[in-house]
């Protein structure tokens, strides 16, 4: 199976330096449709047979037009949201304050603002592999359209990895309307 995974485009609150977390209403930019195009472009000649996205909205419109030229309706799904940030989501970057990371707790493990660690977010992950295998054939592709830490997180899975493997390096930043492709074995 062969899953493309695209970064919704830029949303309000990317413009406006909120955290968005699992908030679900902020909508794409006309930069964010823009990179949406793009990623449709990306896999206009892919033979996708569905395309899966967070219910969130920016993704949800980002899948929107990705699915146009196969004439598919996006399938929403819960698994694919951004990954929970509590009582952080809404707030400017600039209001942040460092925390510090519990003793004896490695940072993919902690809740931020009380929502979820990327350990939470793995799980959803490994829960959506395991569906995906279960519903779709070997040979499909499919677009699955989320955020940036949950498709990081995903990638780590896609890998073989866990919550700790999460990769910052190579993909420091996940570009709105970017499509990485994986192949699930």
């Amino acid at each position: 199976m062969i899953l493309h995974l695209v970064r919704h485009g830029q949303s309000t609150w990317n413009v406006e330096h909120r955290v968005q977390g699992q908030t679900m209403h902020p909508p794409l930019t006309e930069l964010g449709r823009e990179q949406a195009d793009l990623a449709r472009e990306t896999l206009r000649s892919v033979p996708l047979m569905a395309v899966l996205t967070s219910d969130q909205t920016r993704a949800a419109q980002t899948a929107d037009i990705v699915a146009q030229p196969h004439r598919l309706v996006p399938l929403p799904t819960p698994l694919l949201r951004e990954q929970a940030l509590g009582d952080l989501e809404g707030r400017h970057y600039d209001e942040l304050e460092p925390q510090a990371i519990p003793e004896g707790t490695h940072i993919s493990e902690v809740r931020w603002g009380h929502g979820e660690s990327l350990a939470d977010v793995a799980v959803r992950m490994r829960d959506l592999v395991t569906l995906l295998s279960a519903v779709y054939p070997p040979e499909a592709q499919l677009a699955l359209v989320s955020h940036g830490d949950a498709l990081r997180v995903l990638a780590a899975v896609l890998r073989g990895g866990s919550h700790r493997d999460v990769d910052f390096e190579a993909y420091p930043t996940w570009p709105n309307g970017h499509v990485e492709t994986f192949k699930l074995s």
